[in-house]
């Protein structure tokens, strides 16, 4: 993978559209790092934190669960074992980590899609947080954790771009 054209979406839209084209357009590029790689390669600790690109791609499923289902919509979800969701299971792979991060948009793109007021208040929250605030933050995690992929590809394979 050299150096593409995957640039930012042009989108004219309302907010919530807005929010999510860009949100999808960090999916997209943090999917794209694991394109092409062994399953060895994907679960490999390139820094000394052990940090891999399975390990983000399952942490941000984590995250978009935590925030949008859990805490925006209320809904009753299993907390991630190791309490942030970075640590793979023995039988995880790039095909089911991709599959659960791809389920998890879905259902925040639903969500979100569906209670259309980015001044809705969140179903859990003590400051009185809202849905920008949720997608704001749920977009700020995938932004930081996508660039961290694109140094961990860099140092995987040389492959660099978005």
């Amino acid at each position: 993978m050299d150096v593409d054209n995957h640039n930012a979406p042009v989108v004219a839209a309302g907010e919530i559209e807005t929010s999510l084209a860009f949100l999808g357009y960090l999916r997209d590029g943090l999917g794209r790092k694991l394109d092409g790689l062994t399953e060895d390669q994907a679960r490999a600790g390139l820094v000394p934190s052990g940090t891999s690109l399975l390990g983000l791609a399952k942490h941000l499923t984590a995250v978009e669960t935590y925030w949008i289902e859990r805490r925006f919509a209320g809904q009753e979800i299993a907390p991630v074992e190791d309490g942030n969701g970075f640590s793979l299971a023995p039988g995880d792979t790039v095909a089911s980590v991709r599959h659960a991060y791809e389920q998890a948009a879905r259902r925040t793109d639903e969500i979100v899609t569906a209670a259309g007021d980015p001044e809705r208040t969140m179903a859990f929250t003590s400051h009185g947080l809202t849905l920008r605030w949720a997608l704001a933050h749920v977009t700020e995690e995938t932004a930081r954790h996508a660039g961290h992929a694109d140094i961990l590809r860099e140092l995987l394979d040389g492959t660099t771009g978005r």
